[in-house]
């Protein structure tokens, strides 16, 4: 039965990626997808892990870069009273 689930989680995981990759370039949350079919396959390939870790490093780096821009457009255009 365990192996049954891990060949279930592993097409859905590729069909994750195959469906977030489309949707890159047609409408929907292209890289959610993507990240979702990672997590399913991060558990057995390395490669999966690798690109769902280097994946949350560049969204945490964009999220800390979008809060500083914020705080700086805010200190620039707030009114001094």
């Amino acid at each position: 039965m365990d192996h049954v689930k891990r060949i279930a989680r592993i097409i859905a995981g590729f069909a994750l990626l195959v469906a977030g990759t489309g949707m890159i370039f047609l409408p929907g949350p292209g890289w959610v997808t993507i990240a979702l079919g990672l997590a399913l396959l991060a558990p057995d390939f390395p490669w999966a892990k690798n690109a769902l870790d280097r994946l949350k490093q560049t969204g945490t780096t964009g999220a800390e870069l979008t809060r500083d821009c914020w705080r700086r457009f805010r200190a620039r255009f707030s009114r001094a009273e």
